[in-house]
């Protein structure tokens, strides 16, 4: 069964506005200057290179931005720029760089997906995250669902669930990032990783919030129809949360038969790992880092296990890392030393998405990965499949509404606002989505897009 890597294209307003509390990256750029160009140009880069090593590779397009309606509902009132205006002078422009974030372009983060070949009904699930930990991203979960619904539109062959409701504590989901789906001859294993538990006892982090919910991994497993004695639900370790790794896939990474993972990524992660053999067999490969290889500061700064682990056409395994782990001498040790070991992995590619890392998220946050078959690939709607025609026409409509460097100040511009939905609505028809925006379906919301299209 083949994996499409779905990721997201960078937003028209990606900025470094510090929203993410324990996401080192995003706290330290906060304030400075992005480049909204270079960050699309990076992540198409690179989906053109995952693309060139045979591995099926698709788009997500990006949210509009700034959210007017969000900020409506805050009850900013008036035409977009007299939302916009009002916005930013309140509590420091607060909510409006709240509902400017580009932060959909971490897929990851995206849904959590079951395969057919998984379920027990036979059907592809996808469940949108609600992502309630964060206000910016809670802004989300609705128009992923649209997403989302308008590509995997068969319904005989895809199920795209709502996201979970909105139940405070109880049902906090972050999608794909803290979960794993291992595989082997004798049958798929679904790890969910959970941070903390709305019912009972547990030790949670100290610093940091824990984000995901045992309560809500629970749910999503049962929504996607899977087998209960497949399914495992285990605890992040506070610790690693506390130094940074605030999503699993930070601190591990799997892939078909092999997991990557670093000591603190688990609360227990010996008898996990005893388990997962258990379940899985001798086929299993598992690769534990010990902190003292890689210390936790290193693994959150550099990313090496945010990187995507792909199964490449001759059957082996290749690592695509961020740069950034590259120029860390113990990072880019510890992935090599992987590469020429006698596990499955046989080569490390290092590629520049730094636009993205200074937010917190390397090439694994980029994508949602989806396991299809050949007959549910030709099943997709739209156009999201890329190919090097799609590519080149991306990069050129890239080319034609970015700015090139971006103030979290420049977000109180109604000019930019009106760029983005220029872009979007012309991005629509490039991947053949139909109105999935809010400037496109709410009259009065936004600009009259039939006016307006380019």
């Amino acid at each position: 069964m083949p994996e499409i890597q779905f990721d997201g294209l960078v937003g028209p307003t990606h900025n470094y506005a510090g929203l993410s509390r324990g996401n080192a990256a995003s706290t330290l750029h906060e304030g400075r200057q992005s480049n909204p160009r270079a960050a699309a140009r990076e992540g198409l880069a690179k989906m053109r290179f995952v693309s060139s090593l045979g591995v099926g590779q698709a788009v997500l397009p990006p949210h509009d931005r700034p959210s007017l309606s969000a900020l409506r509902r805050l009850g900013f009132h008036g035409s977009d720029e007299e939302v916009i205006a009002a916005a930013a002078t309140v509590d420091g422009g607060r909510y409006l760089r709240a509902c400017s974030s580009a932060s959909a372009m971490w897929a990851a983060n995206a849904a959590t997906v079951a395969p057919s070949s998984d379920t027990q009904d036979g059907l592809l699930h996808i469940t949108p995250a609600n992502l309630l930990a964060m206000f910016h991203r809670g802004l989300e979960p609705a128009t992923t669902t649209r997403v989302l619904r308008a590509i995997f539109a068969a319904g005989d062959r895809f199920v795209v669930h709502d996201p979970l409701p909105p139940a405070g504590a109880l049902l906090g989901d972050e999608g794909a990032a803290n979960h794993l789906r291992l595989a082997t001859s004798r049958g798929a294993a679904h790890v969910f990783a959970w941070g903390r538990r709305a019912v009972g006892a547990f030790s949670g982090p100290r610093i940091h919030p824990a984000r995901q919910t045992l309560e809500a991994s629970l749910a999503i497993a049962r929504l996607h129809r899977l087998d209960p004695s497949a399914c495992r639900f285990a605890q992040q370790s506070p610790g690693g949360i506390d130094a940074g790794a605030f999503h699993t896939d930070v601190l591990a990474v799997g892939n078909g038969s092999f997991l990557l993972v670093h000591e603190l990524a688990f609360a227990d992660q010996a008898a996990l790992t005893e388990d997962l053999r258990r379940l899985l067999g001798d086929e299993l490969v598992v690769e534990p880092i010990a902190d003292a290889e890689l210390p936790a500061a290193h693994a959150v700064a550099a990313y090496p296990f945010n990187s995507q682990v792909l199964t490449v056409p001759d059957g082996s395994m290749t690592i695509v890392a961020p740069e950034d782990a590259r120029e860390d001498p113990a990072a880019r040790a510890m992935l090599e030393r992987v590469a020429s070991g006698q596990g499955p992995v046989r080569s490390v590619h290092f590629v520049d998405v730094r636009q993205s890392m200074q937010n917190g998220g390397g090439p694994a946050c980029l994508r949602l990965r989806v396991p299809m078959t050949d007959a549910e690939v030709g099943a997709l709607s739209g156009r999201v499949i890329l190919d090097d025609a799609l590519a080149e026409a991306l990069v050129a409509w890239v080319d034609r509404h970015y700015r090139d460097r971006l103030m979290p100040a420049d977000l109180a511009d109604p000019t930019l606002a009106r760029e983005g939905m220029l872009a979007l609505d012309e991005l629509t028809q490039l991947l053949k989505l139909g109105s999935i925006y809010d400037f496109q379906r709410v009259p009065g919301a936004a600009v009259d897009h039939e006016r307006h299209r380019p």
